[in-house]
């Protein structure tokens, strides 16, 4: 179970990509049975915005996008051109943007960045069902 994508890097894009997530866990759901909830249906198209809104921002020309699952677990990969390795800004509620990275960090279960041989992947874990409430004392 998984897809692949190469996105232009137009204004479109970023669209694009969220309708290919919802598309791929809407048929893994329909399809294969599997169970996927609504948030992280959700979630994943939050991640593949950000990711895709960084690389359409930062690197100039195409972008690839890999969609697979593993276990419980949507796995996506974002692939550009530009080899800087993104960092998390300090959270400063007065900063107007540039939160996108602090965002997928704040609501992936792993997130991994790898320089490549021209650019770089960007590869963010996603749990496929809601994590129950662990009962408190």
């Amino acid at each position: 179970m998984q897809v692949g994508y190469a996105l232009t890097g137009d204004g479109g894009c970023i669209a694009q990509a969220r309708h290919h997530a919802a598309d791929f866990l809407t048929r893994l759901r329909n399809e294969h049975g599997l169970d996927v909830s609504p948030r992280a249906l959700d979630l994943t198209q939050l991640v593949v915005s950000e990711l895709v809104t960084n690389a359409r921002k930062y690197a100039p020309g195409p972008v690839l996008m890999e969609l697979r699952v593993s276990g419980s677990t949507v796995i996506v990969a974002v692939w550009d051109s530009d080899p800087t390795v993104p960092t998390a800004r300090a959270a400063d509620p007065d900063r107007v943007g540039q939160h996108g990275l602090e965002i997928v960090k704040a609501v992936t279960q792993d997130l991994a960045i790898q320089r490549q041989t021209v650019g770089k992947r960007i590869t963010a874990h996603i749990a496929l069902t809601d994590t129950p409430a662990r009962d408190l004392p």
